[in-house]
């Protein structure tokens, strides 16, 4: 008998126990990997879709190849392998805080694992992503000057409810100007959020960038039998 949920990792970080789980879903009869901070749900593979979307509709705002790129948290990869799935991408470096998280990959404790670290084009780097661009550090421990074609971001839940204090300042003018920084002329900054696109939040990007745009994806969700939604925000460099 299949198990209904199995724990496959726990661990203790700076921001609390995180744990990865398995289980059966009962709606849809399939197996869901979770990832959980104490008791709150950080992500599931039962919704994925804007994850994907938040690679695809950032790089599609690129018209230039090759592409150099980083994806600031790693979680369980769907952002960071939809990024790889464009062939124009040279390089990609996933920026995660959590060491059990990269391990998990490593091990291959979730299914398609493989397909981000067995590929040349990418590079797990251990660090906090928000520490990386505040202190000049940078996100290429071999180039700390090193600028890039795209920057895609899936940490908080949106600009206005973070994970950790300290990630607060990335949301400010002077944080994405930080962050600006650290790309190519004409390059592209993409961010996830779990809430609807925020008007205010939308109003300082423009402020730093050229252009800025929220872009609603929807998805099926089973749990619901109805349909649920995130916002992806695209931002393009001068």
């Amino acid at each position: 008998m299949h198990p209904r949920l199995t724990e496959l990792d726990w661990a203790p970080t700076r921001i609390g126990e995180i744990s990865l789980r398995r289980r059966l879903e009962p709606t849809t009869k399939i197996e869901v990997y979770e990832v959980k901070l104490g008791d709150e749900y950080l992500m599931s593979s039962l919704f994925t879709v804007a994850e994907e979307e938040l690679a695809r509709l950032t790089l599609a705002a690129l018209p230039n190849a090759p592409l150099d790129v980083v994806v600031g948290g790693l979680g369980l990869g769907y952002t960071a392998r939809a990024a790889l799935a464009d062939t124009r991408v040279r390089s990609l470096i996933v920026v995660e805080a959590l060491a059990p998280v990269i391990d998990w990959h490593r091990r291959e404790l979730l299914p398609q694992a493989r397909t981000l670290t067995a590929d040349p084009r990418a590079a797990l780097v251990e660090g906090d992503f928000f520490a990386l661009l505040r202190d000049g550090t940078g996100f290429d421990p071999a180039a700390p000057d090193r600028r890039f074609d795209a920057i895609l971001v899936d940490i908080d839940h949106s600009p206005v409810n973070v994970l950790d204090p300290t990630h607060a300042d990335l949301y400010t003018p002077a944080g994405l100007r930080r962050l600006g920084g650290r790309l190519r002329p004409g390059g592209a900054f993409g961010l996830w959020s779990d809430d609807a696109p925020d008007e205010a939040f939308l109003g300082v990007l423009r402020q730093c960038f050229v252009a800025a745009t929220a872009h609603v994806v929807t998805f099926a969700n089973p749990l619901t039998g109805g349909t649920s939604a995130n916002t992806v925000y695209v931002a393009t460099a001068g």
